[in-house]
């Protein structure tokens, strides 16, 4: 059985990145996303296996491992993220809850849904956080919320599956990608965000692909239970 990672939105700016760099490395992998026609096109041109899949649809995973029982899955990669801007009294419960089972609830399936692969094959996990879950921002109750769930998680999860499998979380800051393209289509708005950040510009998929799959990876076979970010800067110097 051959060894692949699994990466959860896989059409978005990081988990496209992160195929990419992993084929090129010459690893393998298994990608799922919602939109069909990009995931194909993707998963074809790097020949890696795939399926369609969405994470806010009961029983997602199922469909997910029962396309992956024939490998062995030895990392999981949980690349997705939503960007939910609204002033405290604008925020609904609906709101809540539709955050969170995006960014917390399905990533806790995901991993329940594949811990006795990752115990077996001494895995690695990766979750993302947000710089906004430790550095405070208005207008960011939605998904500050959820991606500090995100961080608690790490750490307890770093600690139950110790020493079987790593958990890790990386925490960017603003990436240039399809869900922040209503933020960044003003280019001056885009540039007042770029210098916002000590190191001057925003964030691209490839700079927390680039962490991600250290993470998954040999290389970091000391490392679990830490929140990175790769936020320019962003989350300490500003």
């Amino acid at each position: 059985m051959s060894n692949k990672h699994l990466i959860f939105g896989a059409t978005g700016a990081i988990g496209s990145s992160l195929a990419k760099q992993l084929k090129e490395s010459s690893q393998d992998a298994h990608l799922v996303a919602r939109n069909e026609d990009e995931l194909k096109s993707i998963s074809e041109n790097l020949g890696f296996t795939f399926t369609v899949a969405d994470v806010l649809e009961d029983g997602f995973i199922d469909k997910i491992k029962s396309d992956t029982s024939e490998f062995n899955i030895n990392g999981l990669a949980y690349c997705i993220g939503s960007i939910d801007l609204k002033p405290l009294k604008r925020v609904t419960e609906s709101d809540l809850h539709q955050c969170m089972k995006l960014n917390l609830y399905s990533a806790i399936e995901a991993i329940k849904g594949f811990q006795d692969d990752l115990k077996k094959n001494h895995g690695s996990i990766v979750l993302f956080s947000s710089v906004a879950a430790q550095k405070g921002f208005t207008n960011h109750t939605i998904i500050a919320s959820a991606k500090a769930a995100i961080e608690g998680l790490t750490v307890t999860l770093a600690a139950e599956f110790a020493p079987s499998i790593r958990v890790n979380c990386i925490a960017p800051s603003l990436t240039d990608s399809k869900i922040s393209q209503s933020m960044l289509k003003s280019e001056v708005v885009a540039e007042a965000l770029a210098k916002a950040h000590p190191l001057k510009r925003l964030g691209e998929g490839k700079d927390s692909a680039s962490l991600a799959g250290f993470l998954l990876g040999e290389g970091s076979s000391w490392v679990t239970g830490q929140i990175i970010g790769v936020d320019g800067g962003r989350s300490r110097l500003s």
